[in-house]
């Protein structure tokens, strides 16, 4: 538990086996939808940058699990993002520093990121349409069912195409990749391995 705005923020702390070679963190999808820190593609997430020998670091917006608060609409949970990334840098000092969000993570992060400049960003099922996710470097990782019925393919290549952001899509996926993680971690790990080794 941490301090945060609103009160206390749990989160959760994956540490490589070997001395970590950078800080990622992870925002998870909407709290007032069942979204939390052990939702299955954040912790996809949380596996994919260990292997890559990141520390990743999990949390729970305020009002979810044991963190205290309430649903802000966005505001508050932006603020929540930046007190653990303030949190992070303290602690872990990164020399390389990931930001990744799922669903409405991915507005959080896309939001941190223009006051914040991360090493890369890591986008999955981008909630454009539903919340204004802002504009992200062109070499940010963005991952999309092609059968995603929350946001639609359609939405994030019309947000994607103006940015030159490539777009992969997972063909036959939905919004939460249900029988694609394993395939969702690797091409995290292969995409952001050649930015660690550049």
């Amino acid at each position: 538990m941490i301090e945060g705005s609103s009160g206390k923020l749990e989160i959760a702390v994956n540490e490589p086996s070997a001395a970590s070679v950078g800080c990622a963190l992870i925002a998870h999808p909407h709290p007032l939808y069942g979204g939390t820190f052990d939702n299955k593609v954040v912790q996809t997430l949380a596996k994919a940058f260990c292997a890559l020998g990141l520390t990743a670091v999990r949390f729970n917006f305020r009002g979810v699990g044991n963190s205290d608060g309430v649903y802000d609409g966005g505001a508050g949970e932006i603020e929540d993002f930046e007190t653990v990334l303030s949190y992070a840098e303290k602690r872990f000092q990164p020399s390389h520093l990931i930001f990744a969000g799922f669903s409405f993570g991915t507005y959080v992060v896309a939001r941190a990121a223009q006051d914040k400049s991360p090493h890369q960003v890591v986008l999955i099922a981008p909630a454009v349409g539903k919340f204004e996710v802002e504009p992200v470097p062109e070499d940010s990782l963005v991952l999309h069912g092609e059968e995603d019925d929350v946001v639609l393919l359609s939405d994030v290549l019309n947000w994607a195409r103006p940015q030159h952001i490539p777009v992969t899509v997972f063909p036959g996926a939905g919004h939460f990749f249900h029988g694609d993680l394993i395939r969702l971690q690797n091409v995290v790990i292969n995409h952001c391995r050649q930015k660690l080794s550049s």
